[in-house]
Parts: C-alpha cells; sequence; structure tokens
C-alpha cells in the first residue's frame, strides 16, 4: 500500500465500473488494490484495461486485509447481498445507486454498519460537484430568499433505444424513479432538507418495449414497473416540491430542477452531473444571470464520494454521500410507489440531516 492512500476494492466490473476505475487513479488518497466479478474474465478484462494491481474472486477481495472500502457495482439486485458480506469482512462499503432494493435490506446494511463501526456510503455523489455545490451556496446565502418550492423533472423516452439489454430498466426495483431518480432526489434533500410526507400518481403508458441496438434488436420486453410518476413532497421545512420522472416522454423543454424562493428563481444543471450551468433569477432585476461554479469538480468524478469517506474515515467525521442519506432517499422512492397504489398521502419515518457544504470541493 502507497504512503498515505486507502486500499479500496471493487465488487462488479459491468459498464459502470469503467467511470470509477478512471477517476479513481485521479484521487491522492485512494489506491485500487483489487476488482472482483462473479464473471472472473470480465474482471481481468477490467484490470488489464485499466492497469489495477489484480482480479480476483469475490471471496479472495473480501478476505485481503489490504483493501478498507469496499466500492459495489453489483447490480441493484445484488446490492444488498454484496454490502453485508463486506461489513461482515471488516470493511466499509459504497453502493452504487439505489442503496438497495427494498428498505429491510437498507435497515439491515445500516445497523450492521454500526455495530461494526464502519461506515455506509452510496452513490449518487453527484452533488458534491461545483454545479450543485454552487447552488448550495446560493441558497444559505439568501440569494433566492426562503425557498418556498421546488420542481424537478427527469424525462426521457427510456434506454432500449441505446443499452443492448434494458430489460432491467422495467423491472421493479428499476424504473425512472429508482434509476434516474436519485440523482433528482439526492439534490433536492441536500439543498432543502428532509421530506416528510408525500404523495404521488403513476402509471405504465406502454406495456411493451422494443430493444433497439444490438444482437437482440427487435426483441420485445414486457414493462413491470411504473414508467411515468409525479410526486408530491412535503419538506420539513413546509416547502411543497413536485417531482415527475418518466420513461413515456419523447421530448420536453422543462429544466431539470428549479427552486423558488420569496426573492427569485434558482435554476439548477442537470444533478447527473458535476458541473454548471447555474442561472439566478432575482425580484429585483429584469433577467436570468449566469453564476459562476465555486471551486470544485466539474467533470465527471464518479467516486468523489469513497474518497470523501477515506477522508471522513481519517479524521472522523461525517461523511457526505452517506448511507443514512442514501436510505431516506429509497424511503421517498418507496413512499411516492406506495401512495400511487393506496390513493393518499404517505408519512416519511426516515431521518435525514442536511450535511455541511463541501467546502471548496477539497478533501481533507
Amino acid at each position: 500500500m502507497m504512503a498515505g492512500k486507502t486500499g479500496i476494492g471493487f465488487i462488479g466490473c459491468g459498464n459502470v465500473s469503467n467511470l470509477y476505475f478512471k477517476v479513481a487513479r485521479t484521487f491522492e488518497n485512494l489506491e485500487v488494490v483489487a476488482c472482483a466479478d462473479i464473471d472472473l474474465e470480465r474482471a481481468r478484462v477490467q484490470a488489464e484495461k485499466y492497469h489495477l494491481r489484480r482480479a480476483c474472486t469475490v471471496e479472495d477481495l473480501l478476505a485481503d486485509a489490504g483493501i478498507e472500502i469496499v466500492v459495489n457495482l453489483t447490480p441493484p439486485g445484488a446490492h444488498a447481498r454484496v454490502a453485508i458480506a463486506a461489513l461482515e469482512a471488516g470493511k466499509s462499503v459504497y453502493n452504487e445507486k439505489p442503496l438497495t432494493i427494498e428498505r429491510q435490506d437498507a435497515k439491515q446494511i445500516l445497523e450492521l454498519a454500526e455495530r461494526k463501526s464502519l461506515l455506509v456510503g452510496c452513490a449518487p455523489d453527484t452533488f458534491l460537484g461545483a454545479g450543485l455545490q454552487t447552488c448550495r451556496k446560493l441558497i444559505d446565502e439568501g440569494a433566492i430568499g426562503e425557498p418556498v418550492g421546488a420542481a424537478a423533472f427527469m424525462l426521457g423516452h427510456g434506454p432500449e433505444a441505446w443499452h443492448p439489454d434494458p430489460d432491467f430498466f422495467y423491472q421493479p426495483g428499476a424504473g425512472p424513479l429508482f434509476d434516474v431518480g436519485p440523482y433528482y432526489l439526492t439534490a433536492l434533500v441536500t439543498l432543502l432538507g428532509a421530506v416528510r410526507r408525500l404523495t404521488g400518481a403513476s402509471r405504465i403508458s406502454f406495456p411493451e418495449r422494443t430493444v433497439g441496438s444490438g444482437p437482440r434488436r427487435g426483441e420485445k420486453i414486457t414493462v413491470r414497473t411504473p414508467t411515468h410518476i409525479a410526486g408530491v413532497l412535503e419538506f420539513a421545512s413546509g416547502l411543497v416540491a413536485t417531482i415527475t420522472t418518466s420513461f413515456d416522454v419523447w421530448k420536453s423543454n422543462l429544466p431539470f430542477i428549479e427552486i423558488y424562493g420569496s426573492k427569485g428563481t434558482l435554476e439548477l444543471p442537470d444533478p447527473n452531473t458535476f458541473g454548471g450551468p447555474v442561472r439566478l433569477w432575482r425580484a429585483d432585476t429584469d433577467g436570468w444571470e449566469d453564476v459562476p461554479l465555486v471551486p470544485g469538480y466539474t467533470e465527471n468524478s464518479r467516486g468523489l464520494g469513497v474518497a470523501d469517506m477515506v477522508s471522513a474515515l481519517r479524521i472522523g467525521r461525517p461523511h457526505q454521500a452517506s448511507g443514512q442519506l442514501a436510505y431516506h432517499v429509497l424511503d421517498i422512492m418507496h413512499a411516492i410507489q406506495e401512495a400511487a397504489q393506496a390513493g393518499r398521502h404517505m408519512e416519511i419515518a426516515s431521518l435525514y440531516e442536511r450535511p455541511a457544504s463541501f467546502p471548496d470541493g477539497k478533501l481533507d
């Protein structure tokens, strides 16, 4: 292990691992010790491609004393099983989003980590980027006055046109809410605080989808989860927000996220990115202004949340992309779907405290 670096290991070497492997080497406090996959050959290919120290089985990775944090990039259905195995092996864990599919599995992970004095982190970490941190600074400084409302829109027509194996996106535990919704909800709650009550509505607009690329082109997929979901969120502060996530929209001119305040409006960048643009309209001005970004991460920096976990481990402070944050987001997503099915409001039981800002985009 190189001096000053913390050993991390990756479990899951699918498509998303490319982003993590590219970026991990840019963080001075991380060293990738090993990667593993249920398909060992796939792990070997990634290890060679990114000049990683070694590829191995999941069991060998979990037994490696030089690994302190496991980055869990497996499919969502395996998130809970792999995270629990990592914690049982005495390692902190960082999951790709969502934390788990089911609430009870997420609770088990958080309780186990607390018992063993380990950390749990979870994507997305895009809220640590300069774009959303600029928005955080503007809100905290009162640039739009008191936030009173917000609207978020993730509108597209699904991944089947370009993804060679899009089946998962249309099964329970996915759909637009669970697949892309975490970016939007994480941005909202880290900027505005916890959600206390909500309601929702949903539908499956197209019961069948057609694979549009790759060897399965033309194959039909049966849709088993809602693909157009709308939620109304009441925050603990009293603010009311709406969120719409859809795989049923061909085109839209709506913003990603807007936050409305007593003195103005803030237009946020795509929460699936780390940069801008950020735009501000003030009640005492005549038009929109482009706001310069605070110092920090603007390029694709997947894994920034892992590097922040390492800093937190070193000095004993809370980390930002925490398991508690991810659980609150998971709780919200389930409650929106439950509210849609039940036709009523749902109370949110999970607790979450808005984290401190990420000063100057710097790691300790």
